[in-house]
């Protein structure tokens, strides 16, 4: 199957305004590509690795939408075939008709074709097995091979939306959760995502996982990641919902239940979860925190030791940092 792309190169503030005026024509689902900063919420809810700092915002934006084209070359304009210099015109006059309530920009219009993608599987080529010390982290695509039959075994396949364990600020708390693990740690696992660090511990002989993440799609992603190590369902549950705000949420995990709460998010997210966190902490528990850039290292030991927390270790790997704590 092939795809004729529009692309209309605009300005941000004309973003909203011109997706819904070409959705009346029939282009639906745009793509948007500009350099606005993302929210502190929108960081929060799409975490996965840390993001790096991008280019300034220019107030330029483009806006794609893909048509399908049939086979003899028309395009499926609201499942109507037409012409690609049909859809270019309605989309021009379109755009004309909009420069009278607000700036649009250039309004030109680019026009390629691309070819049909898997775009729920065609990130798999980018994910292969490898090590995190004595442990083989690896997808369900590929196979075990005969010199790692003695190895620990992690089976991750992170889905489209979450990390896949070769990140440092998770290899960070795989190392750190080695060392306070033993058969009875009641675990809680802040943003869990696709549950890598939860299925570890119970794979360690953890007894039993709560996870939480913002995302809904954690839970279908920790289910199958759950299966393919052979977890019980029993031994890890996951909760949708903010813990930090949200006192049903907190309520549901339960407080001074768990031996180890470990979170991998992004350091400002940890400032406001320390706090909060430390009632679901058993006393002498132990906190496990990364996602820490090098330069928040400060920042979040501050809040570890204002929350009444003693700090235990701090660790590195490259430019990331894990604080482990423990509840006085």
């Amino acid at each position: 199957m092939k795809w004729k792309k529009f692309r209309i190169q605009t300005r941000v503030e004309a973003e909203d305004i011109i997706i819904s005026a070409l959705y009346d024509i029939g282009l639906e689902g745009a793509q948007i590509e500009d350099k606005v900063p993302l929210t502190a919420l929108e960081k929060e809810q799409m975490f996965v690795d840390i993001l790096p700092e991008g280019p300034g915002d220019d107030g330029a934006a483009v806006l794609s939408f893909f048509v399908e084209e049939t086979q003899d070359g028309l395009l499926l304009l609201g499942g109507v075939p037409v012409t690609q210099e049909d859809v270019r015109a309605r989309v021009e006059e379109v755009l004309e008709g909009l420069r009278c309530f607000c700036d649009i920009g250039t309004g030109n219009i680019e026009v390629d074709e691309t070819e049909d993608i898997d775009w729920i599987n065609n990130w798999k080529q980018y994910f292969h097995q490898f090590y995190i010390d004595d442990l083989l982290v690896i997808p369900s695509w590929e196979e075990v091979a005969a010199k790692d039959q003695d190895r620990m075994v992690l089976h991750i396949d992170p889905g489209t939306a979450f990390g896949t364990g070769m990140h440092e600020t998770t290899q960070l708390c795989i190392r750190q959760l080695k060392k306070f693990i033993t058969p009875n740690t009641q675990l809680l696992d802040v943003g869990t995502g696709s549950g890598i660090l939860s299925i570890f511990s119970l794979l360690q002989g953890a007894g039993h996982a709560v996870g939480t993440d913002l995302d809904p799609c954690a839970l279908a992603a920790v289910e199958d990641n759950r299966e393919n190590n052979g977890i019980a369902p029993g031994q890890f549950e996951v909760m949708i919902g903010d813990i930090i705000t949200d006192t049903a949420v907190q309520d549901r995990v339960g407080y001074e239940k768990y031996d180890i709460v470990v979170a991998n998010i992004l350091a400002e997210v940890l400032v406001c979860l320390t706090p909060v966190i430390v009632r679901q902490l058993k006393p002498k528990g132990i906190y496990i925190t990364s996602g820490i850039i090098d330069d928040k290292e400060g920042t979040v030991v501050e809040a570890v030791r204002a929350a009444g927390l003693t700090v235990l270790e701090v660790t590195y790997q490259g430019e990331w940092v894990s604080v482990t704590a423990q509840k006085n």
